[in-house]
């Protein structure tokens, strides 16, 4: 029985890879280094902002980077990042079903709080957690162990949906079946073993193989 869904944000609910670029390379020229093309940026993406910055400014000092980031990304990331195609739909549909739902982010709890309530879908979640919640981020499992319990489900009536191997190697550990939402975007290579059926190209393709999840819905 499914009875929760718990989902990534950045690249799975919401394409704010043009946002989080735009602050990497402020922080970049505030150190004096050359602005990174948007690939080479979104390639390291999902791990967490101290991994991000420790890939995109190396031999600066991390802590003062964070802090830069910080700064900017508060001020620009709304304008550059919108949900992506019939996300809000599908979890409309889903919260009229009953499911529990919630977002395990390694993107700064703050942030992702903020722009669930810009992007009008904040109604539709129970939890929000992100790496500061939990002793470790993804990959580990500590987040979606966490919401799971806080949503007080079973991980196996839990599913999350993710778009790149962090997901999948965070879901496995946490005992949930995961769903891979690609949004026919072929840049990050899924390396990690899936099923096939568990990946998709949208939200829209979700809800047409998996037609069973709205059963009963109303349409309302």
């Amino acid at each position: 029985m499914l009875r929760g869904m718990l989902f990534d944000f950045d690249g799975t609910l919401a394409d704010s890879f043009e946002a989080i670029a735009e602050s990497v390379n402020f922080v970049r020229s505030e150190n004096h280094l050359p602005k990174l093309r948007f690939e080479e940026i979104k390639a390291h993406v999902g791990h967490g902002l101290e991994h991000l910055m420790e890939k995109m400014l190396p031999g600066c000092s991390v802590g003062d980077a964070k802090k830069a980031y910080h700064a900017h990304h508060k001020v620009h990331m709304k304008t550059h990042t919108r949900l992506y195609p019939h996300a809000r739909e599908f979890l409309r549909k889903l919260h009229l079903t009953g499911i529990s739902m919630g977002v395990c982010s390694n993107k700064p709890v703050a942030f992702t709080t903020e722009l669930i309530e810009h992007l009008g879908i904040s109604d539709f979640f129970k939890v929000i957690l992100g790496p500061e919640d939990v002793p470790n981020p993804k990959p580990a499992p500590d987040m979606l162990i966490e919401a799971a319990k806080r949503l007080q489900i079973n991980h196996n009536e839990v599913v999350y949906v993710g778009d790149m191997d962090v997901d999948i190697k965070a879901s496995g550990a946490a005992g949930m079946e995961v769903w891979i939402v690609r949004h026919d975007d072929t840049s990050f290579q899924i390396l990690e073993k899936i099923a096939i059926e568990n990946i998709y190209g949208s939200f829209l393709e979700i809800e047409e193989r998996k037609s069973w999840l709205f059963v009963g819905h109303n349409g309302k």
